[in-house]
């Protein structure tokens, strides 16, 4: 018999902006609270610049005021209801948990920790990527019992994961159509002495220009090779497991060394976003050096990335790219 549900989930946003929230539904008390030591680091939203997409600032705000000390109290009816339809989703049937650590080297905009209690004890489901196939449904039951979006669907189906969308090499893909890139934004930074992340590379497709390191108009054949090298190094797929194999394998020499992140906002206000503490996808380093021949500087920092680590990337890149 379940006892107890906590359902906690991690979103990253623009650099430093993140949002950790806990929700645990307790049978047996007949209540379900967020915890609001959960709330982790960052509790405002930092100033950015006017050359930056914005999409992420009204979910983040959102989701930080959902996050409140109110307790909800439940009926016998409504837990009869709730455990009699948990059951019936079969939920974690069959599922593949997915590797989850508190310290990631590299962060997706979203990843979920469920650990469901029960009086034979208790079992631990974590994702980023390979969500549960009936979430949508369990989203949808805990928002009939406690009158919100607990799971946050409204904003899923504003963030690039494989709940709603499908990563391709050539793009991000929802209901087999490509959405078309609006925005670009690529940074990198050194954390010891720390430094605030500031953007080095801002790539506006709509208004075709190009701010940071690199300041032009945009044009045609510019956009060309920017999509071009994106298609080629699949970055759209650098969110997807398949394409950390070197963060699996190796720690990086100097884990106080360098952070980045990369974000794209999609038609719609869809957003891509990864973040790294020194480490990379593995056809980054093969992106790095194109950018770096194409522009005679080294925009993505292969230089801070040592010699062992090189050589991984060269070897798992090459797998990935010879497919």
């Amino acid at each position: 018999m379940i006892e107890k549900i906590e359902i906690t989930q991690r979103f990253n946003f623009k650099r430093l902006n993140r949002h950790y929230e806990c929700f645990t539904i307790d049978l047996v008390n007949r209540n379900a609270y967020y915890k609001i030591s959960e709330r982790g680091s960052g509790d405002k939203v930092l100033d950015e610049s006017p050359l930056c997409d914005d999409s992420w600032i009204d979910i983040l705000v959102d989701l930080r005021e959902k996050m409140n000390s109110e307790i909800y109290s439940l009926t016998d009816d409504e837990i009869d209801t709730f455990s009699h339809c948990f059951e019936s989703l079969r939920l974690f049937e069959d599922f593949q948990s997915e590797r989850f650590l508190y310290f990631e080297k590299l962060e997706l905009i979203y990843s979920c920790i469920v650990i469901i209690y029960s009086t034979d004890g208790y079992e631990e489901y974590s994702f980023k990527n390979n969500f549960p196939k009936n979430w949508p449904e369990f989203a949808k039951l805990l928002c009939e019992i406690f009158g919100f979006d607990v799971l946050h669907l409204n904003h899923q189906r504003k963030m690039a994961t494989p709940l709603f969308y499908e990563m391709k090499p050539d793009g991000v893909y929802l209901d087999g159509e490509r959405l078309q890139l609006r925005s670009l934004e690529f940074g990198h930074y050194r954390t010891m002495p720390y430094e605030l992340p500031n953007p080095r590379l801002i790539v506006n497709f709509e208004e075709g220009s190009i701010e940071g390191y690199i300041q032009k108009r945009m044009s045609d054949s510019d956009e060309k090779l920017i999509l071009d090298l994106l298609e080629r190094y699949h970055v759209y797929c650098w969110i997807l497991a398949d394409y950390h194999k070197k963060s699996l394998a190796r720690d990086p020499d100097d884990l106080e060394g360098y952070d980045w992140y990369l974000e794209m906002v999609f038609e719609g206000d869809v957003i891509w976003h990864l973040f790294g503490y020194n480490d990379y996808p593995d056809t980054y380093v093969h992106l790095a050096h194109e950018v770096s021949d194409i522009t005679g500087m080294d925009l993505l920092e292969i230089a801070t990335i040592s010699s062992a680590d090189i050589e991984l990337f060269d070897k798992f890149g090459d797998e990935i790219l010879k497919k």
